[in-house]
């Protein structure tokens, strides 16, 4: 989709959290798929001759594989930073020598929540602690004397609270419209920095940062800075980064 927009130099009506948005409200998720309503009555027959669905496991490289696996991780299980983080430096052990370093709090604070104790204890944390015997039952009798919340459980229970705290799960799709802008304006200031830089080539640096600084650049139609950002990366990271090397293929052809 992006492709057709770029390519027409068309502006892209949606960011990525808002397509998804979109996709939850119109349709019926299940294991991160989305189905018409007369084909998730199939899929969740099927489903429940399936003890557990298997994913590969990704190879973390950079920052968009990173935070790939801690959705990957985060879905099935919402964790503290402790509990995650062992488990995390030893997935990005093939990190690329080109990508900047980032700590895990710095992913986990820009793509995803944590519960502070405060508040409905989230719907995706809730979820987990239903797979949990000592919690089940506490929490359906809270159900049935409480109206349904579509973002939580409303509750006091200082044993169901402590059991959330401190826990970092998978934002539902309109929290991450607000995560991605928020996210965005860092990697821009991040991008910022690239132009100013008096390096012939950037050693390391953020991918993610040079994919927003292009994207905003094209918006903005300023195609030399796309071009001119560019030749401070390596051609290598250039041309294997689909996203990158199509809005600066099309940025050439606009100078042409």
């Amino acid at each position: 989709m992006v492709a057709f927009h770029i390519e027409r130099g068309v502006t892209v009506p949606l960011s990525a959290s808002e397509f998804y948005a979109g996709l939850a409200q119109r349709f019926n998720g299940r294991d991160e798929m989305y189905f018409l309503p007369e084909q998730v009555a199939e899929y969740d027959k099927k489903r429940q001759t399936v003890k557990e669905i298997l994913q590969l496991e990704l190879i973390v490289t950079n920052e968009e594989t990173a935070v790939q696996w801690l959705k990957q991780q985060l879905t099935k299980k919402p964790q503290t930073f402790q509990e995650i983080h062992s488990q995390f430096m030893l997935s990005k052990a093939a990190w690329s020598k080109f990508e900047t370093p980032l700590e895990l709090s710095e992913l986990l604070e820009q793509n995803f929540l944590r519960y502070e104790s405060k508040g409905t204890i989230p719907k995706q944390i809730v979820s987990w602690l239903k797979q949990s015997s000592t919690h089940r039952d506490k929490i359906k009798k809270i159900e049935e004397n409480s109206s349904t919340d579509k973002i939580g459980l409303e509750t006091n229970d200082s044993l169901l609270i402590n059991a959330a705290k401190d826990k970092w799960y998978v934002p539902d799709p309109n929290q991450t419209i607000d995560l991605e802008k928020l996210r965005e304006k860092s990697l821009l200031k991040e991008f910022e920095e690239y132009r100013k830089s008096k390096q012939k080539k950037l050693k390391v640096f953020r991918l993610e940062a040079v994919r927003a600084g292009f994207a905003k650049a094209w918006k903005d139609k300023n195609y030399q800075l796309i071009v001119d950002v560019a030749e401070k990366i390596p051609e290598k990271v250039l041309q294997e980064d689909p996203k990158l090397i199509m809005l600066y293929d099309n940025a050439m052809n606009r100078l042409e």
